[in-house]
């Protein structure tokens, strides 16, 4: 099932994405999706680089997500408690900067749905799931696509 989202994301959703060009550096959002569901750790590693050089509006919300997603590849429990607190402060700041973007909502989310329960983050996951399925026919069509693919494996955000 992880290969077809991946294979969404990667193949079918670039025409859907606009790819946005900063300082020499390129961010995509198929890229960014396409890592946040796989289980490569260099994809991550990558993709954060791109994310904290590029010039873009959603840079805190993106770079928070793939950090804490980095630290479950992490060698010490120090290193995974630090690197996700840090990202965690980066995506919820973003969210606290502007509460009505679904984006942020759906990358918490994602996170959350996805986090131990000793790192004890769960405590949005009903509000951004309910919010994200009662404005889903509101967001762009590129979002709406990557939010129906998740939906096929989530536990907490099923559309109807």
């Amino acid at each position: 099932m992880k290969l077809k989202l991946l294979f969404a994301l990667v193949f079918c959703l670039p025409v859907l994405f606009p790819s946005l060009k900063t300082s020499g550096q390129s961010f995509s959002k198929p890229a960014y999706y396409s890592a946040m569901a796989s289980e490569n750790a260099e994809e991550i590693n990558n993709l954060l680089s791109s994310v904290k050089a590029a010039a873009i509006a959603e840079k805190d919300a993106y770079e928070g997500a793939l950090m804490m997603k980095k630290a479950s590849f992490l060698k010490t429990a120090k290193e995974k408690l630090s690197t996700f607190r840090s990202g965690r402060s980066k995506l919820e700041n973003a969210i606290a900067k502007d509460k009505d973007n679904l984006e942020y909502r759906f990358l918490r989310l994602i996170i959350q749905e996805n986090a131990p329960k000793a790192l004890k983050y769960k405590n949005e996951i009903s509000e951004d799931s309910q919010l994200l399925k009662t404005h889903y026919k509101t967001l762009p069509s590129y979002l709406q696509q990557v939010i129906a693919d998740y939906s096929k494996t989530s536990k907490v955000l099923k559309l109807s």
